[in-house]
């Protein structure tokens, strides 16, 4: 994986989700290092408000707020009006295709953010990548773009250590990657217990701090199946050769084994902070004043299996990359819908895989593979796995 190298100049940046969790860490730093970046372009769906208070601080060219229901509100809310400031869903295309920007941070969250990806990539602008779903729906379509191997940079913490692991590094020198879970809140729970498991308890993760969606995924380890196949897409490695393990401590964030017995691992304190500033510094590294790994003290590192059977989504992740087709979308699509359902305490927790099970088991399609056939997959999954368990 080869990624063009920077220019010296300060980079334009369009955060794409800016009032999410990536997207509020990604202009903290943007703030602190003013020298290095400009804000050219923010996006939000619901959160107006505090779209508002960025669009103030940064004064970015283009905005663009996809659910204009709070439209009024917003525009009296910000004292500068940008250049475009635009509103619905479509108008993030545009923003992604953005002409003034150098790197669209993508940040949207859920199979939303497929789209932006993919016509980023059309017009060869680099991506940071922070929407797992554009990898895991569309990773068979994005692959075969010209610029997906120079312009898309990971942001996930395991796939930003992979990276930073394999700089310099020959692709047929990989044996294996070794790619670490948390474990999640419930990794010392047995199955009986997990059976009365409340929404308060998957939320309550031991080591990191994210969104709703993506915290229920860690419990569930669905998020180590969808990361391994961002993974297989990213560097292009059969799923064979791509193992998750538990990692209680969260300090090794990757682990990369070559052909002659050799392992490289990155490792540091759970920070988001900095795969995100890789992602957007790439190949370079700039100052990030930052919690660090004190070696002076000791520091307990343990690996531990998975069990695949307490955490099934993790093996229908791994089953759905190796049949291809619409199945990683009619999964995606299915978690999605189980995990809402689950905060919105319709289903039980054990419930979430039998939906993503049942779906998989009903929804197919041997059409050719294009963005209209995922979409059409991805609402018809999405209705399916409405309507079960009733």
């Amino acid at each position: 994986m080869n990624i063009d190298e920077p220019s010296l100049r300060r980079k334009n940046l369009v955060v794409l989700g800016s009032t999410g969790s990536i997207g509020t860490q990604a202009l903290e730093l943007v703030k602190n290092s003013p020298d290095q970046f400009n804000i050219v372009g923010l996006s939000a769906h619901k959160n107006w408000e505090l779209l508002a208070k960025q669009v103030d601080q940064f004064n970015p060219d283009f905005v663009v707020l996809s659910d204009e229901s709070n439209r009024k509100e917003f525009e009296q809310s910000i004292s500068v009006k940008p250049s475009s400031l635009e509103y619905g869903p479509d108008k993030l295309i545009d923003l992604a295709t953005y002409d003034d920007a150098d790197i669209i941070l993508n940040s949207l969250v859920g199979f939303a953010g497929f789209q932006s990806t993919y016509e980023a990539l059309k017009e060869n602008k680099t991506v940071a990548l922070a929407n797992k779903e554009s990898l895991v729906v569309g990773g068979e379509i994005l692959s075969n773009l010209s610029s997906f191997k120079t312009k898309m940079i990971p942001v996930d913490s395991e796939h930003s250590a992979m990276l930073q692991c394999l700089v310099g590094e020959p692709a047929e020198s990989i044996q294996k990657i070794i790619i670490t879970a948390s474990g999640g809140p419930f990794r010392d729970w047995s199955y009986e217990k997990m059976q009365s498991i409340t929404v308060e308890d998957a939320l309550n993760h031991p080591n990191w701090d994210m969104g709703a969606k993506i915290t229920i995924d860690s419990s569930t380890m669905m998020n180590k199946g969808l990361e391994i196949i961002e993974a297989h897409w990213l560097f292009g490695l059969d799923v064979e050769k791509i193992e998750p393990v538990v990692h209680p401590q969260s300090i090794i964030h990757s682990i990369v084994e070559f052909v002659d017995g050799s392992s490289k691992a990155q490792l540091g304190p759970p920070d988001m902070k900095v795969p995100i500033l890789y992602a957007l510094t790439y190949p370079d590294r700039i100052n990030y004043s930052n919690e660090t790994l004190d070696y002076k003290k000791p520091i307990n590192i343990s690996m531990e299996p998975v069990d695949y059977q307490r955490f099934p989504c993790i093996n229908l992740a791994i089953e759905c990359v190796k049949k291809g087709g619409v199945k990683p979308a009619v999964l995606n699509a299915s978690n999605e819908v189980a995990v809402e359902r689950f905060l919105n305490r319709e289903i039980g927790y054990i419930q979430i895989p039998e939906i993503i099970e049942l779906s998989l088991q009903n929804i197919e399609s041997n059409s050719e593979l294009t963005p209209d056939l995922l979409y059409e997959v991805d609402r018809e999954t999405r209705k399916f796995a409405n309507r079960l368990l009733r």
